[in-house]
């Protein structure tokens, strides 16, 4: 299993801290941002971000806003909406947006981390179904191109 690249976006600087030493002691590489702009301004930048763990209430550009964004522009990378003010409407519209999952805070480390490796194996998943059929469609056209050559000769 590899170890996931997570981006964690939270305005509360304490529990970002907290949480990005919890994280990394648990040897996955993560980068912070405290807001919704920075989060996709970092991850223009960085094509190697997995999973996204997302604060729902953030000044400016809260994380439902941020989360569609964010799949609008990285349908690959998953997001997992973390909240310690969740509704059961926010859960709702969060997942019709395409999070992940939805946790509340503070959650287990150990749910977290769980879910973090379920959405970096389901985001792989999905890269390799990508290459497999990209692999198929270069075999076709070279296969198309054999045929062509051949009947030329």
């Amino acid at each position: 299993m590899t170890t996931a690249n997570i981006l964690l976006v939270e305005d509360e600087e304490t529990f970002i801290e907290t949480m990005a030493k919890r994280l990394n002691k648990r040897d996955f590489a993560v980068s912070t941002a405290s807001s919704g702009q920075e989060a996709l301004d970092m991850l223009a930048n960085n094509l190697k971000i997995d999973v996204v763990i997302l604060d729902v209430k953030m000044p400016g550009m809260d994380g439902l806003e941020t989360l569609q964004a964010i799949k609008q522009k990285y349908p690959l990378i998953h997001v997992i909406m973390l909240t310690g003010h969740a509704t059961v409407e926010s859960a709702i519209i969060g997942m019709k947006k395409g999070a992940f999952d939805y946790l509340m805070k503070p959650c287990e480390m150990d749910i977290l981390i769980s879910k973090v490796n379920d959405a970096n194996d389901a985001k792989r998943l999905h890269e390799e179904k990508i290459q497999t059929a990209r692999i198929k469609e270069i075999g076709k056209s070279v296969e198309s191109t054999r045929d062509i050559i051949s009947s030329l000769s």
